[in-house]
């Protein structure tokens, strides 16, 4: 951000485009051949960032175990069918779902081969 002639404040914004269908499929790829059976690319932000979207990708039978939600965070299926886990109850996601991560512990296991864009604002937590 800098100040222009006019006094006015300029920002300056880099816009990107992303294939989050192509990026999906290629973390999928990677997940499947994967011992851990798990593949990740973060598509923006990062840990210098409050807002940080990140495509997951699991093979059929892997779980994310259970840990700390770090903000508000939505998890949104790709491909794929999803159960995520909290509080003794469980949420199914398919493709074009959209489920609302709850607060405190959690965990995610993929039913199929799945890809999920997860979106978080890390907080003051």
């Amino acid at each position: 951000m800098a100040l222009g002639k006019t006094g006015y404040r300029a920002y300056v914004c880099l816009m990107q485009k992303i294939s989050i269908d192509a990026l999906a499929r290629q973390q999928i790829t990677a997940a499947v051949a994967a011992p851990s059976g798990r593949a990740a690319d973060t598509a923006y932000g990062g840990h210098e960032k409050q807002l940080r979207q990140t495509v997951m990708a699991f093979r059929a039978g892997t779980q994310l175990s259970e840990h700390q939600n770090p903000g508000e965070a939505t998890v949104f299926v790709l491909k794929g069918s999803v159960w995520l886990k909290a509080g003794g109850e469980s949420w199914q996601g398919k493709a074009g779902d959209l489920l609302i991560v709850p607060e405190g512990l959690h965990s995610l296991e993929a039913e199929e081969d799945s890809a999920v864009l997860f979106t978080v604002v890390k907080t003051g937590r």
